[in-house]
């Protein structure tokens, strides 16, 4: 049995789109690009699909992660481009790589975030940025299925900063708008904790230490997911072992722990 590992986007109006419906539109690829799917045993079998740390309804992202289990061996590249030309528009996928190691969801460490902040001035979320990094936690509250939550937003952000800001120098974002209507871009890296803190809480948190609040709902982009460079405070390619393995001895993988992760985990 082959195993590949899938990398895919949300664009555009597809950002909406739940989990579920991810669920459904990609099962309907595997069915019309006639991938020759691993199927569950039992009185209803399903393919055998593993989704990993899914992002939340209404966010966009660049870095979704997913593996299959195929009954015959498929070059990864054709399988990809195969899946890709059955999916909608915006559901894009973008990577793909045979399984070479079994310890896939334990390098999902942490994401880095875009958060577009229509009618904010970059001065006034550079100020709540200072002010939410100096602060030792940032209590913030949210409603989930076992009632109202209360967790630390503070302790999950390894950096937070301007676009243009950003250690890494790759931004080709502006922080104003042509049109001259203000817009602040912010950076964000967090680590995968538990419970997970999601961009919407850090926005609470800067609501809460700053009381930055902007005028409408803020854009947000996963623009990566994988391992953290503790060094340089990165997130990495969490395929890259995946390929290094390959590239050396023959080697199967598992994404043994990977599940399906309900919408409004991040």
């Amino acid at each position: 049995m082959q195993r590949v590992r899938l990398r895919y986007t949300k664009r555009g109006r597809l950002r909406f789109t739940s989990h579920r419906d991810f669920q459904r539109a990609f099962e309907r690829a595997l069915r019309r690009a006639e991938v020759p799917m691993a199927y569950s045993a039992g009185f209803t079998p399903h393919p055998k699909v593993s989704y990993a740390n899914a992002a939340p309804t209404g966010t966009g992202s660049e870095a979704e992660y997913l593996e299959i289990a195929l009954t015959r061996h498929q070059d990864p590249d054709g399988l990809r481009a195969q899946l890709d030309t059955c999916m909608p528009t915006g559901l894009d996928i973008i990577d793909a790589v045979e399984a070479g190691t079994s310890d896939f969801t334990d390098r999902l460490q942490a994401s880095e975030w875009e958060l577009r902040l229509d009618g904010v001035t970059p001065e006034e979320a550079r100020a709540a940025v200072a002010a939410f990094l100096a602060a030792e936690s940032v209590e913030v509250q949210r409603q989930t299925k076992k009632g109202l939550r209360t967790f630390d937003a503070r302790a999950a952000v390894t950096s937070l900063a301007l676009a243009e800001e950003a250690v890494d120098g790759t931004s080709a974002t502006r922080a104003d708008r042509p049109g001259g209507a203000p817009c602040a871009i912010l950076r964000l890296v967090v680590r995968h904790l538990t419970p997970a803190v999601r961009p919407d809480d850090v926005l609470s948190g800067l609501r809460a230490a700053a009381g930055l609040a902007p005028p409408v709902p803020a854009a947000v982009t996963r623009l990566a997911q994988g391992p953290l460079d503790e060094e340089t405070g990165t997130v990495t390619d969490p395929l890259a072992p995946d390929r290094d393995a390959l590239s050396g001895p023959t080697g199967s993988g598992d994404l043994s722990s990977a599940a399906t992760v309900r919408g409004g985990s991040a």
